[in-house]
């Protein structure tokens, strides 16, 4: 059985068992293998797992649920990567009426529509293509779809940016959509009570570079940043509004619990006990918004 070696840290690597390989290939932009794991059939990117069956969804609901509750409203959302789908479908299901989801790997979307038991279909990837429901898919680099957007003076209540965790390569495309430029660029596209949303790395202490950096990053550019850490995943998330709003966590649990909410792995109180950002970033995450 093949094994992959995912990075974690400095000096520790992480094994996965991988069998019945449904796909491999070196796209123009990374390296893509679905295979079966212990926890189901499985993504990874360049040799790290994207999602597997048994976590996306705690994965993609800590992504995006706490942003769709920050923001005013949600009738138009913009997904940056996230090539499962699973951000798109998610926003339908809270009533966005437009998603635009802009991935520039055409090969991996189609495989994981093909491979996935999760996320699009090839079928509903096909509808997306065309444009023909709530959904519409496009192939190109998200920095220049920002740069066409605001040509055209389209504008978003929600950004969720979606992509493999930001490293030291310096041929890694994905890195500049981590910097602040990019989250400038997708600020000045918010509607008014609008939320960028992003992955922002892991909060476990041999493996924070990527928190604590984005932390940084979200609070230059944002009045208020409201951070996730998942309770039952590994991984952290942050989403800012440009204006100033008073205690995000308890706003954000007090919504879902007043207005409802389709989502399968979290609740109100999953939501406000997430909401304090580690020691870490609390002490050394840049000045403070209070």
């Amino acid at each position: 059985m093949p094994s992959i070696h995912e990075p974690v840290g400095a000096g520790l690597t992480r094994v996965w068992e991988v069998g019945d390989v449904r796909f491999h290939a070196r796209t123009p932009y990374q390296e893509v293998l679905i295979g079966k794991t212990a926890q189901g059939i499985s993504l990874f990117c360049d040799g790290e797992r994207q999602s597997t069956e048994a976590s996306q969804l705690v994965y993609h609901e800590a992504l995006v649920v706490p942003a769709l509750l920050l923001a005013e409203q949600v009738r138009r959302v913009l997904v940056i990567g996230s090539s499962e789908g699973v951000a798109s479908e998610l926003a339908v299901a809270a009533g966005a009426s437009l998603v635009d989801h802009v991935d520039i790997d055409e090969q991996a979307v189609r495989a994981c529509a093909e491979h996935l038991p999760y996320g699009y279909t090839t079928a509903g990837l096909a509808s997306a293509r065309r444009g023909d429901g709530p959904i519409r898919v496009s192939y190109e680099d998200g920095w220049a779809f920002l740069a066409a957007a605001s040509q055209r003076g389209d504008t978003y209540d929600v950004i969720v940016i979606d992509l493999p965790d930001e490293n030291t390569d310096p041929q890694a495309q994905h890195n500049r959509l981590y910097g602040p430029d990019f989250l400038r660029r997708c600020a000045r596209l918010l509607a008014p009570g609008g939320v960028v949303t992003s992955q922002a790395g892991c909060p476990t202490l041999w493996r924070n570079e990527t928190l604590l950096t984005s932390w940084r990053r979200f609070r230059e550019v944002f009045g208020t940043v409201l951070y996730f850490g998942s309770d039952e995943h590994e991984w952290a998330f942050l989403s800012g509004r440009v204006d100033r709003v008073g205690e995000p966590g308890a706003l954000v649990a007090r919504r879902f619990a007043e207005r409802g909410s389709r989502a399968a792995t979290l609740d109100a109180e999953a939501l406000l006990g997430g909401a304090t950002p580690p020691y870490s970033l609390r002490h050394n995450g840049g000045p403070d918004q209070s």
